[in-house]
């Protein structure tokens, strides 16, 4: 096989068990799979032959290609929700973003360790309550012209250059904050900020004073100067300044253009790639930033990404086989003969994202909590992975998976697969054999995969249930779509979907914290209760033992005999994926895949036709 697993070291070995970087993911983030680029290469021909001393007839001369910039033809399933830093909650979105963009710290993809990126050093106080980061002054801020392809550099009303600053960082982590700038991962930052969540959940959102703003604890000093401040001493805070929500974003453009400020053309970016075309829904294209400062290129040679958009892997897979794409996933009906016929370009990506149903909870009959429980104990995760997974993947019956601090171990915690509990549960949420039980919906992301895990759960729910299928209306939409709609109020929003979560930092935190507690769980409706009190006890813990302890607690409340299952856990996700020879990457670990540290073998890269 031409490569086996990126391992991940520290704290993040594990027996029994591979893991790499989320899809992210970054963070998996609460998104599909995004499926990469790829390219085709030309055929090489032979130089003409000199001329005979006695005239033969000539052969036409034959012209080499020129096979252009370096280039990464891709495809993916669906189309970029956003390129807003602030915005982005998906790994579609965050992976445009890590490139575009550039952030406080980063993840060394190695070691997963936080290294230098715009702040070059940075200083913790003793009590843990104050950040002070260093940030360089020599990145521009730029923008590109599509049609003329140049990149220039930003200037200011006294026509001086841009550079990325400190108040920049301030801007986009107040911005964040902002209730009307409409950011889902607001509510994971907003905690650990001082005076953050003041003024996002301000009771009227349109009129907050500016003295909130103010108060907020992040802090231009000067340009080169940036303080953030918490209201606890969070362990793990320093594994969130990577994250794209609180990195620098561009004032003046973003006034200048409102929404559309993200548009190609428009968008003003300070990352290793700059924005040339996006044609929403269709394709889209960026080029490196020749204005990047030399020592943050990233040492990778591709100087172009074109990935256009296709309905699903089964095509964007053809498009593999046909040399017209670097990488690709392997539909699970074409895993077998993939692994047989091409062992030297398949690599295994197992992942930290974990896959779920999740459930409206403020919605009949999920209201009900014996509903809940008996839903997720009638899926057999096993069978499941093994037949429409085929093997790619592992049951989870809780949420966090091994390799992040405080999960516990895979099967000491959940209900996971019990058929004669979910009859018993269901017969006490007041449904025996499903009796009366109501017509109910089931949105799904498009794709054949998706539809296959949405047809297994109804199967499972007949038998170990007694639901007629027909009881439960499927509907499948883009992953943009997904996201909004389920966001939606109670009267219009399904009352289950699939979605998946992948880590945005190595804590336990980042999983039953930022995706499940009152304040995030922003599609289940969860109501704040107990277990909302244990997630902040464990957050503030610092005697990581006892934190390890507190979060298994909280594993065992949503998911044990007597959880509150805001959704049903499913699956570790653990994929094959299809790569051409002539690429060499490293997958991220945390946030968005650093394309800028990718190579290209162009000579051995087949020549694509545009």
């Amino acid at each position: 096989m031409k490569k086996t697993l990126w391992m991940v070291l520290g704290l993040l070995v594990i027996s029994s068990m591979i893991l790499t970087a989320c899809g992210g993911a970054a963070p998996v983030t609460e998104e599909p799979a995004m499926e990469e680029p790829m390219e085709e290469e030309p055929m090489e021909e032979a130089p003409a032959e000199e001329p005979a001393e006695e005239p033969a007839e000539e052969e036409p001369m034959e012209e080499v290609m020129d096979k252009g910039p370096v280039t990464h033809y891709g495809f993916s399933t669906t189309d970029i929700p956003t390129l807003d830093p602030q915005l982005g909650e998906d790994t579609v979105s965050i992976a445009y973003i890590e490139n575009l963009f550039v952030h406080l710290t980063n993840y060394d993809l190695d070691t997963a360790e936080i290294v230098p990126e715009a702040a070059t050093s940075w200083e913790i106080s003793e009590d843990g309550l104050t950040y002070t980061f260093t940030i360089r002054t020599d990145i521009p801020w730029v923008n590109h012209n599509p049609v003329t392809l140049e990149t220039t550099q930003e200037v200011d009303a006294d026509g001086n250059p841009r550079f990325v600053t400190a108040h920049d960082f301030e801007y986009g982590i107040k911005r964040a904050c902002d209730p009307n700038t409409g950011s889902y991962y607001s509510s994971i930052i907003a905690p650990n900020i001082v005076g953050c969540e003041d003024v996002l959940y301000y009771e009227d959102p349109d009129n907050v004073p500016a003295e909130l703003y103010d108060a907020i604890g992040a802090t231009a000093v000067d340009d080169e100067t940036l303080v953030i401040e918490l209201p606890f001493a969070a362990a793990y805070f320093l594994s969130m300044t990577p994250m794209w929500t609180i990195a620098a974003s561009p004032q003046w453009a973003i006034e200048e253009h409102g929404d559309n400020w993200i548009e190609a053309g428009n968008i003003v970016t300070n990352g290793r790639y700059v924005l040339n075309e996006w044609i929403h829904g269709v394709r889209r294209v960026v080029y490196r930033n020749p204005l990047m400062p030399e020592d943050m290129n990233g040492g990778g040679n591709i100087e172009r990404f074109i990935t256009n958009v296709v309905p699903d892997t089964t095509t964007g897979y053809a498009l593999w086989l046909n040399g017209e794409v670097e990488t690709s996933g392997i539909p699970d009906a074409e895993l077998e003969a993939h692994l047989a016929e091409f062992p030297d370009e398949t690599v295994q990506i197992p992942d930290l994202a974990v896959f779920y149903i999740a459930f409206r909870m403020t919605k009949a009959p999920f209201d009900n909590v014996h509903v809940r429980r008996a839903f997720s104990a009638a899926f057999d995760r096993a069978t499941f992975v093994e037949t429409v997974r085929q093997g790619q993947g592992l049951p989870m019956k809780h949420f966090a998976p091994p390799g992040i601090f405080g999960a516990p171990p895979i099967d000491e915690v959940g209900v996971g697969y019990d058929p004669e509990y979910a009859a018993a549960q269901l017969a006490e949420g007041g449904y025996p054999n499903c009796e009366g039980f109501p017509q109910v919906s089931l949105l799904g992301y498009s794709g054949q995969s998706t539809l296959n895990w949405i047809e297994f759960a109804q199967a499972n729910w007949a038998e170990n249930l007694g639901c007629d299928p027909s009881l439960i209306t499927i509907e499948q939409q883009s992953f943009a779509e997904l996201l909004a709609t389920t966001q939606l109020d109670d009267a219009e929003a399904p009352n289950m979907w699939t979605l998946g979560w992948g880590p945005d930092y190595g804590d336990e935190n980042n999983w039953v914290s930022d995706v499940l507690s009152c304040e995030t769980a922003l599609r289940m409706k969860r109501e704040c209760n107990e277990i909302d009190d244990m997630l902040k006890a464990a957050r503030e813990e610092a005697d990581p033992d006892v934190r390890t302890q507190m979060y298994a607690d909280i594993e065992d409340a949503f998911f044990g005999e007597e959880g509150e299952f805001p959704f049903m856990p499913l699956y570790l996700r653990i994929a094959f994926v299809a790569e051409h020879s002539w690429l060499e990457r490293t997958p991220a670990l945390f946030g968005g895949d650093q394309w800028y540290t990718w190579t290209i073998d162009q000579e051995a890269q087949p020549v694509h036709e545009e």
